[in-house]
Order: structure tokens, then C-alpha cells, then sequence
């Protein structure tokens, strides 16, 4: 969200970015008090959701559920309070299109109550956003195969399906999700077409117009403006040694360990990755959030970093981009978060991927079935499948065979990736712009 936001600014749009009181204080707790501060045409600002501040004050994340819930029920009021005061200050032009976090669903009421237009950013795989359109199908009727994703198994749908009570909250709530989606002015997706081609013909029967607009962080990359280069969204410290660690390893022969914001291990899952990784013999950089683990912080094995003391680089965060771009990296062990896959996908890097919840069942079964850019770890980690996978990755026949199919993807400049919705030259944004200024 925030790199189209930096996207749109750098195409001259003047930006009001809303962040929910709990992001709002992790950043400025992770980035520094002045990092917000923001420019005269890109402005933060902040609307309590109601969770608790003392879920803000600690290095964990509130459950998904949490935030979720406390978004839905407390954000609407606040928002809509917000969108009358801009549209009320002489400091600011007038609202004139909300681009909102497909989560957020409580801007499409507002957008509706000020008669603006409301463009929903799909964070995640379009393959994702067809599997959760199907949630209704599955509830009423069971309907399998799905359109667009032959041979997917219900295994492989995005987590929150699995659940045998017709009034479980995240069903419901996907299934609000989806139905903003199809009300909306137009859908923006991160991905490109030469990826999800297949899912993205037959979204168009279900949902708005689409603009496909991935992988998003090429084309952030090629924004020349240095006051934008201070603002950043990560929740935790960017730790930049690595890199230099990383400058004194052979190319390709790293394994980039991260799960992600989110995902937690358990005890037994966190030294069976561990155990993995050591006896791989391989070059590692392993990242271990503080609230990695189940109930405690994270605890090294005995004698771990003794074994692994020349080869293994351990750290709480790290910037992730620069990280996959690096030449020394061989290959991410990943949670399979959209992000976290298509920046894989651009850095032509291939996975090995273990999902935790949500989508990204859904993108590791496409990055290992239908891709052919990676290779899937079993729920129930073994140190000895997490060994042989490190190893056919990095040296392995297997693991040069996915190399080189990733990097067909890898290869493309952002100028190939089509959207959706284009202007007479072919450009994305300018189509994109085009279609909402005569919604507007």
C-alpha cells in the first residue's frame, strides 16, 4: 500500500495516507518519532481501531482475528470524521478517490456516503482473490473444480474455509471482503499477467474492472524523488549488517530464511528448522522476529550457533529487497506472503515454501505446481525434509532447474507487465487514472 502510494505521488497526486492508531505507533516506534512527519502533498494520518494499547507496546502482533474484529467494528466512525475534515480544510485539496486495503472494508461505506470513488487494493495473489471468491459457491454448494485453478485441492484454499461453523468470524469477514471487492470502482492488483493469466481472464466475470500493476516494488524503484526515501513501513528495525555478511558469501550460495510479520512457530517446529538447517551444511541468514515463537521468545539450541557459527547469520529483521537482490542469496525458505512471494518472483530467487494461514496455501501450491519456481515443505516439520530441501535448492539438479524457471520471470522489466486497464499507450497508470477520473 504505501509503495502505491509513493507511486501515485510521484505522478503528482497529493496523498493523505490514513494509518489505524496500532500501525501508526509500531512505525514511529520501529522508524523513529519524526518518521511521519511527511511532506505538504504526502500527509499521515492516524484513526483509532480500538485495539488495545497495550497490544501496540509490546514486539508481538495482535492475532489477525484481533485486528480484523477491532478494524470492522471501530474504524467506519472515525474515518468518515476524517474525510469531512479534509474535505473541510483549506491545507488540502478535496478527497477525491479513497484507495483503500481490501481489509479496510468500512471505507467502501464512506466513499459511498461522500460520493467519491473507492479503488480496493487486493494486497495479495490474484489466484488468491479467485479462491476466496468462491467461499460462497463452497458454502452453498460445494463447488469443485474451481474455474481458472484445475487440479487445486481444498487443502490448498486460502486457511479461513476450514472451519465447520457457518458463523465463524473470518468466514464472514472474507466473505464482506469479497463483496466490497465487487462493489467497488475498480480493483488493484500486485501481480502481472504473464504470472496469473489464468486466473485473471475469468476474474472479470465477478469483480470491476482490474489493474494489475506488479511486481509493484520495480516500479517504486523507479521513483526519483528523494524526499520519499526517509518514509518507510516496516514494524521492526532493519538490521543492514547482514548485508555485509552477505557480501562475504559465493553467489548463490545462501538460503534466506523469513516467515514473515505474522506466522508463529512452535517450540518443536522452531528447532526442527533449526536442526535443518545446521545439518545442511549450507550458508544461511535466518530471520527471528521476537515473536517468532509460541508463548516465549525464541531459544537457540544448544550448541547451534556453535556448528553453524561460519555459515549462519541470525537477526531480528532485515530490508528484505535488498536482501533477495543480493547475489550470494541461492534461495528464500518462505511463509509464501504475497509480498514476500512476488519479491522472490522479481529478484529471481526460487522457494522453498512452508504457509502458514490465510493466502498463502494458495500461493505456495501455484509457486510449486503451477510455476515451477519452488518446492513445499509438509506442515508437520522433520529437520531431515528441511536438510534435503536446503541442499537440492542450493546444489541440487532440482534446485537449478527452479533457478531457471524463476528467473524467465525474474528477467521481465516492469515496462512488460501489463495491466488490465491501460491508456492508448499502453501505460497501466494511465489507464488506471483514466477509468477513476470518470468515476470521480
Amino acid at each position: 500500500m504505501f509503495k502505491l502510494a509513493k507511486l501515485l505521488h510521484s505522478k503528482g497526486f497529493h496523498i493523505t495516507f490514513v494509518n489505524t492508531e496500532f500501525s501508526h505507533q509500531r512505525l514511529l516506534k520501529s522508524r523513529g518519532q519524526n518518521s511521519l512527519n511527511g511532506l505538504s502533498s504526502f500527509r499521515f494520518e492516524m484513526i483509532p481501531d480500538g485495539i488495545p494499547p497495550s497490544e501496540s507496546d509490546t514486539d508481538a502482533m495482535p492475532d489477525v482475528l484481533t485486528i480484523c474484529d477491532s478494524t470492522n467494528k471501530h474504524c467506519l466512525a472515525p474515518f468518515r470524521d476524517l474525510l469531512f475534515k479534509l474535505s473541510n480544510s483549506s491545507n488540502v485539496p478535496p478527497v477525491t478517490c479513497i484507495v483503500s486495503d481490501v481489509v479496510m472494508s468500512f471505507t467502501l461505506t464512506a466513499a459511498e456516503e461522500f460520493g467519491v470513488p473507492d479503488v480496493v487494493f487486493w494486497t495479495a495473489s490474484a489466484c488468491s482473490l479467485m479462491a476466496y471468491a468462491q467461499y460462497p459457491n463452497l458454502i452453498q454448494r460445494g463447488l469443485i473444480p474451481l474455474k481458472g485453478m484445475q487440479d487445486i485441492r481444498l487443502r490448498d484454499l486460502p486457511t479461513f474455509i476450514r472451519t465447520t461453523n457457518p458463523d465463524d468470524f473470518m468466514v464472514k469477514f472474507v466473505m464482506q471482503l469479497i463483496e466490497q471487492a465487487q462493489r467497488a470502482s475498480a480493483i488493484v492488483i500486485n501481480t502481472f499477467e504473464e504470472l496469473e493469466y489464468d486466473v485473471l481472464c475469468p476474474r472479470s466475470a465477478i469483480f470491476p474492472p482490474t489493474c494489475t500493476i506488479g511486481p509493484l516494488q520495480l516500479l517504486s524503484d523507479q521513483i526519483n524523488d528523494n524526499r520519499l526515501e526517509c518514509l518507510g513501513s516496516n514494524f521492526w528495525k532493519e538490521d543492514s549488517e547482514c548485508l555485509k555478511w552477505l557480501d562475504s558469501k559465493e553467489p548463490n550460495s545462501v538460503i534466506y530464511v523469513n516467515f514473515g510479520s505474522i506466522a508463529v512457530l512452535t517450540s518443536e517446529q522452531f528447532f526442527e528448522f533449526c536442526w535443518g538447517l545446521a545439518n545442511s551444511n549450507q550458508n544461511f541468514l535466518w530471520i527471528i522476529r521476537p515473536d517468532l515463537v509460541t508463548g516465549d521468545s525464541a531459544i537457540i539450541p544448544p550448541h547451534f550457533s556453535l556448528v553453524t557459527k561460519d555459515r549462519g547469520m541470525l537477526t531480528s529483521w532485515c530490508p528484505q529487497e535488498q536482501v533477495l537482490s543480493h547475489p550470494s542469496i541461492g534461495g528464500f525458505l518462505t511463509h509464501n506472503g504475497w509480498n514476500s512471494t512476488i519479491e522472490s518472483i522479481s529478484a529471481g530467487v526460487p522457494m522453498i515454501c512452508w504457509p502458514f494461514f490465510a493466502d498463502q496455501q494458495t500461493n505456495c501450491w501455484h509457486c510449486c505446481n503451477k510455476w515451477g519456481i519452488g518446492m513445499e515443505i509438509d506442515n508437520d516439520v522433520k529437520r531431515n525434509e528441511v536438510e534435503r530441501l536446503v541442499r537440492e535448492l542450493l546444489v541440487g539438479k532440482k534446485g537449478k532447474e527452479l533457478k531457471k524457471k524463476v528467473n524467465t520471470y525474474g528477467c521481465l522489466k516492469p515496462n512488460d507487465h501489463g495491466g488490465l486497464l491501460r491508456d492508448s499507450n499502453g501505460d497501466w497508470l494511465g489507464g488506471f487514472l483514466g477509468y477513476i477520473s470518470t468515476k470521480a
